[in-house]
């Protein structure tokens, strides 16, 4: 399933101050692979305590990165589905949706061997600039209870907890 249309120009495409080389782009057919591994990645550890063979765990990967793709593109169809670049080499993804005086990122992903340089504080700033700039309520998002580095990264971003729900996640606001 291919991503919505893109609106041009997009706003996001402008380097981030405050991290090296680090931009964002639209996403788009041609990044699906990039994104099934950058998925399969965020799932290694997990699926390592489970005794199934590779194949069945690549499998498995597959298809939720693609029930999860599908699901993205059919309920955030105005979103901004974006790529995370440092030096021009994709290295995650960033998937932002905007509606009712509120800046939500539906999804946040960076590969792991870029983690705990600052990149994710510096997306959170371009981020948190772009709702003071154009007047937003706020930013939100929602994180599993159990990523609790996440969850540190976004109060040091002064985000607070607003709920928990079914699903094992935590709501959490920004407000300028």
């Amino acid at each position: 399933m291919r991503f919505p249309p893109r609106r041009q120009p997009s706003r996001w495409e402008v380097p981030l101050r405050g991290a090296t080389a680090l931009s964002l782009r639209d996403a788009d057919s041609s990044d699906l692979p990039f994104l099934r591994r950058l998925y399969a990645s965020s799932r290694a550890a997990e699926l390592a305590a489970i005794p199934w063979p590779e194949t069945a765990k690549q499998a498995f990967c597959d298809s939720q990165f693609d029930l999860q793709h599908h699901h993205y593109v059919t309920h955030f169809v105005t979103a901004d589905f974006l790529i995370v670049l440092q030096d021009n080499v994709p290295i995650g993804r960033l998937y932002l949706h905007e509606a009712d005086q509120v800046l939500t990122i539906v999804d946040i992903l960076l590969d792991e061997a870029v983690r705990s340089q600052g990149l994710g504080s510096a997306l959170l700033h371009r981020l948190q600039q772009e709702v003071r700039g154009k007047a937003l309520d706020e930013l939100t998002l929602q994180v599993l209870i159990t990523n609790h580095a996440a969850h540190r990264l976004y109060e040091r971003h002064g985000f607070v907890v607003e709920g928990e729900d079914a699903a094992m996640r935590l709501g959490m606001r920004w407000r300028p």
